[in-house]
């Protein structure tokens, strides 16, 4: 890869982790990967993005992560059912690809999909993760899909755990670790604006 630097950012659910890489991406003037992600995968499989989205991290959903398949994945595969992939691996492995085409192009913001892991063997990548308060959390989920408190916590229960087993599944590595990430921040703690302050600053350092 080309000497240029990369943020990989993984993220509780609710933390602020796709706001704090939008502002980062916005103030150095590189490109963000997240949910944009999903889009260039869903046209390289020949499916709907909502497809893609509905296996995008996780693991768990036993229906479309085991059952449903790309169409060129038939086609490569017709006649043989024992090497046939799995939606949810199928769109892990392509994202993958993906990743590490945009950050040999150049410096990007990449928040999720195990970017840090996928990006372990470049030197120049800063590797952060971005948690908060569980009060906090709750309390911008239930804004953000107007929801009950008690709904917002059910589903950051539900997403975090199926970020953990995504991220654990495919790396073999502990989700939000200090011991996996080079930077663990606390969006409660700082803010949003000093956590792209601090990073910012890393980033040109």
């Amino acid at each position: 890869m080309t000497a240029h630097k990369i943020i990989t950012i993984g993220r509780q659910f609710g933390s602020g982790g796709h706001e704090v890489g939008n502002l980062l991406a916005t103030r150095l003037d590189i490109p963000l990967y997240d949910n944009n992600l999903v889009r260039m995968v869903a046209k390289k499989l020949d499916i709907r993005e909502e497809t893609a989205r509905a296996v995008d991290e996780t693991t768990l959903n036993s229906f479309l992560s085991g059952y449903v398949l790309a169409p060129m994945e038939y086609a490569k595969n017709a006649g043989n059912i024992e090497t046939i992939q799995p939606l949810n691996e199928q769109v892990y492995e392509l994202q993958t690809e993906i990743i590490r085409k945009l950050a040999y192009r150049g410096p990007c913001v990449i928040v999720g999909r195990c970017a840090d892991y996928v990006l372990k063997g470049y030197a120049d990548c800063i590797d952060v993760f971005i948690c908060a308060d569980r009060e906090d959390r709750i309390r911008r989920i239930a804004k953000r899909y107007d929801l009950s408190e008690r709904k917002a916590a059910d589903r950051i229960a539900k997403v975090d755990r199926e970020r953990r087993y995504y991220y654990e599944s495919h790396t073999g590595q502990e989700w939000g670790s200090t011991d996996t990430y080079q930077i663990v921040l606390n969006a409660s703690r700082l803010g949003i604006e000093r956590m792209v302050d601090v990073l910012e600053m890393i980033y040109k350092a």
